[in-house]
């Protein structure tokens, strides 16, 4: 819902296909980096054990949500992009949504300690926590949305400094 908010009330024309794309792709991909990859890569550095069986594909040791549970992950991101058309909000979505995903990067982790914790995993597991949430919700929820709205060419405040006002602005201090 944020990626497709921040998307459409950054852009003039919001065309729903082009708001579907973003907020989908958005979150599909972004929120699989966060919470699956991130987790997998930090158990797999700390030693963790993965609880898979033994012809299990990456997609299953990852836990990859959009495939194993296709069902539910890709509705809720239409469900998602469907809101933000009519109702585009970030400031709660967003801490909702670092919320989910704190929850969805903890429990992968948590599942591989197989009830062994150490200093060690205690701590690298919160570094990954940190990095599972930290980096892709903000990326997507603010970075990769904006990455494809259309510049006016205008701005409507003031970005534009010419030598003159930059010599006035210096000598005021």
């Amino acid at each position: 819902m944020v990626t497709a908010s921040i998307f459409g009330l950054h852009t003039k024309k919001r065309k729903f296909i082009e708001m579907l794309l973003v907020g989908f792709i958005g979150s599909i991909g972004i929120s699989t980096l966060s919470d699956s990859l991130i987790p997998y890569i930090g158990e797999i550095l700390l030693g963790m054990h993965i609880h898979v069986h033994e012809h299990a594909g990456f997609a299953e040791r990852a836990h990859i949500g959009f495939i194993e549970e296709w069902q539910i992950v890709i509705p809720a991101a239409i469900a998602g992009v469907l809101m933000a058309y009519f109702w585009s909000k970030t400031k709660f979505p967003h801490a909702g949504h670092v919320l989910l995903s704190t929850w969805a990067s903890s429990f992968h982790i948590i599942m591989a300690m197989d009830g062994h914790l150490s200093l060690w995993k205690a701590l690298g597991s919160f570094a990954f926590l940190f990095l599972a949430v930290w980096l892709p919700c903000c990326f997507s929820d603010i970075v990769f949305p904006l990455l494809f709205v259309k510049s006016e060419g205008n701005l409507s405040h003031a970005h534009h400094y010419n030598s003159k006002n930059r010599a006035a602005t210096v000598r005021k201090r």
